[in-house]
């Protein structure tokens, strides 16, 4: 058995979607104590700025014709999906920036999407694995709350996760996660608690199921 864990997070230290990430895996960990773990750190590494588009060009240019960094790309698509390929269980912690998808994820995912692998219209190499996506939120943006509809990540991830990689998905939510550090948001501080332990169980379900392989056929 193995485990794909990308993060996303540009921080290293008191990264709420690590620690439930964290969470995800010790449970998956518990049941496969000998699995390796495959780990990928966006937030803190992010991929080349310009590796979509050279890859891009390179899947519509002859190989021997490509240019160094259309052949660069290329290869890093390829890796990128080499890893999802290879694993039996996917995790990925990705949390709401500026009320969108980070742009590490954004272009982690184009990027292997210009993989012929894993292009949309054909049978994605991830098809039926079963996967958990972590994402956090620093305020609220639930039916009924002052910003409903402002969270323009959660659709998306879930969109590209589901119906284009055709992962067998879970999702982890905690919101209120800038509780305690803008002052704004004191009067939630009970709410945000409630929350907090919510996401935790959560986590430790989906981290559970995750470890229950296969999940799907």
């Amino acid at each position: 058995m193995s485990l794909f864990r990308l993060d996303a997070s540009i921080r290293t230290e008191g990264s709420t979607s690590r620690a439930l990430g964290d969470i995800v895996e010790a449970e998956w960990h518990a049941a496969h104590p000998d699995a390796a773990v495959t780990r990928r750190h966006i937030g803190v590494a992010p991929l080349p700025a310009t590796a979509w588009s050279d890859a891009v060009a390179a899947s519509m240019t002859p190989e021997p014709e490509r240019t160094p960094a259309q052949s660069a790309a290329a290869a890093l698509a390829g890796e990128l999906t080499d890893e999802l390929a290879a694993a039996d269980a996917l995790l990925f912690a990705v949390p709401l920036y500026n009320f969108g998808v980070s742009q590490h994820f954004k272009s982690y995912v184009d990027l292997v999407l210009a993989d012929p692998r894993m292009r949309p219209g054909g049978v994605p190499t991830t098809a039926g694995k079963p996967a958990v996506l972590v994402t956090v939120q620093g305020g609220n943006y639930s039916a009924g709350t002052p910003r409903e509809g402002w969270d323009h990540a959660t659709a998306w991830m879930r969109r590209i996760l589901e119906d284009v990689w055709r992962l067998d998905l879970e999702v982890v939510t905690r919101e209120f996660t800038l509780v305690g550090v803008n002052p704004a948001l004191d009067q939630f501080t009970e709410l945000a608690d409630e929350l907090k332990l919510f996401a935790e169980g959560q986590a430790t379900r989906h981290g559970r199921a995750l470890a229950r392989l296969p999940r799907a056929a």
